[in-house]
């Protein structure tokens, strides 16, 4: 009875919807993780087979770009970690002139009950 709740949310779901639910299920992390590392293995495979001409020199040696990718990204991550130490604010820094700070008096607000 259980199954039949799930299958019909299922398919109330897009088509990409029913395709991505596996990634809900628990230990899925992990496979994405693997599969992810067979794509860029693959992918370096096909880099290191094929013979290249570059402009540059550098652009001939064999697995460049992905070792230039991943040293790019890396970077990348490195930089934003060291950004969000320079810019982080505080949690009340808008608080003074933010809205939701705002005392309302309880007695100018008329509740209203949308379930009659």
């Amino acid at each position: 009875m259980m199954e039949n709740k799930k299958d019909d949310k299922l398919m109330k779901l897009p088509r990409l919807g029913r395709w991505l639910s596996w990634v809900d299920k628990p230990g899925s992390s992990n496979k994405i993780f693997i599969g992810l590392i067979l794509v860029c293995f693959v992918l370096l495979c096909f880099d290191l087979i094929y013979p290249k001409h570059g402009y540059v020199e550098i652009e001939n040696i064999r697995g460049f770009y992905s070792l230039y990718g991943f040293i790019m990204f890396a970077g990348l991550i490195f930089l934003a970690t060291l950004l969000r130490i320079l810019i982080k604010r505080k949690s009340d820094f808008y608080s003074p002139k933010d809205i939701n700070s705002e005392k309302y008096p309880n007695d100018d607000i008329d509740p209203v009950n949308h379930h009659d």
